[in-house]
């Protein structure tokens, strides 16, 4: 979350809500940066909600909603390409 503070929301969902087109932006923009922020205009009521549906439908992880902005990860598949690099998972 720490990563994303700074980022400004770069797709927004609107009175239509999460559209074949919304994800479609979702995911290119999820391509290029690997981490992004959503805004919702509309549905606020119902953003945590789309928000798990978005991540399910592009294979993405919620770091977290707050507010009327989610904020989104998805790892790059090319290792070149990556601009995040996450820590190897801790052990119990």
């Amino acid at each position: 979350r720490r990563l994303a503070h700074h980022l400004k929301p770069l797709a927004q969902i609107g009175k239509h809500g999460v559209t074949d087109q919304a994800l479609a932006a979702i995911d290119q923009q999820l391509a290029a940066q690997e981490l992004i922020k959503v805004k919702f205009l509309d549905h606020q009521d119902e953003r945590r909600a789309l928000s798990q549906l978005i991540a399910e439908r592009l294979n993405a992880s919620l770091i977290g909603v707050i507010g009327n902005v989610a904020t989104f990860y998805r790892q790059q598949p090319d290792p070149d390409r990556r601009r995040i690099e996450l820590p190897p998972p801790s052990r119990p």
